[in-house]
């Protein structure tokens, strides 16, 4: 996906990149390899610790909150694996649109992946068991009130834990608003990580290119 997408982007090289929810910064580490000069950020102090013992001079992370803009400017910005929609006022998925395109520059491209909910609501599973080395994970997923939760719950050593992840369900027509409201320019949209024709029923994820 990160060789499609630069090359469909036609990045200059040593270009800087802003991976925006790098989680421990997977992402962030490959693009460094392919030659950009990339910032990692998310909100989760673990995360960025871990993504930081792979820090160099041409790759760095920090702790930050998306809805606030960065001070630098970048020539690419990446939010990937729908690591958007988790908050819970509908106004910060907005000012969120709003600082991306205030850290692109003049030539600048941003990138949100996203799954597509058309798709997802189809073919949820409503409960699934997972055995991963020898617990298991009992599964439930479910669509109430714009929201797609997944709760996991699962015993280990005696203890019993359960977690809730919710996400806001936004389909393209979703984005398109917002994105007016932000002043953003749709330029394309893609359904898959070959960048194949977004199709609202078939395609597995929702991938938006915009400045």
């Amino acid at each position: 996906f990160m060789d499609n997408l630069t090359l469909y982007l036609n990045l200059p090289e040593h270009a800087k990149v802003l991976d925006l929810a790098c989680g421990k910064g997977r992402h962030s580490i490959y693009l460094n390899q392919l030659g950009y000069d990339v910032l990692g950020v998310d909100l989760s102090e673990n995360s960025i610790a871990e993504a930081s013992k792979n820090a160099n001079d041409t790759l760095h992370f920090q702790v930050h909150d998306m809805r606030e803009p960065l001070e630098a400017k970048f020539d690419a910005i990446f939010n990937l694996f729908t690591s958007f929609g988790y908050f819970e006022n509908e106004a910060d998925h907005l000012k969120t649109l709003i600082s991306i395109k205030e850290n692109l520059s003049e030539y600048g491209f941003a990138v949100i992946d996203f799954m597509n909910v058309n798709h997802v609501l189809a073919n949820l599973i409503p409960e699934e068991t997972k055995s991963v080395e020898g617990i298991d994970f009992h599964i439930k997923r479910y669509h109430i009130d714009g929201y797609i939760y997944k709760e996991i719950s699962f015993t280990d050593k005696g203890e019993n834990y359960n977690f809730v992840e919710k996400v806001r369900a936004f389909t393209l027509e979703d984005f398109t608003r917002m994105m007016d409201e932000a002043g953003i320019f749709l330029l394309d949209t893609f359904g898959d990580y070959k960048l194949k024709k977004f199709l609202k029923k078939d395609s597995e994820r929702l991938i938006m290119i915009f400045k």
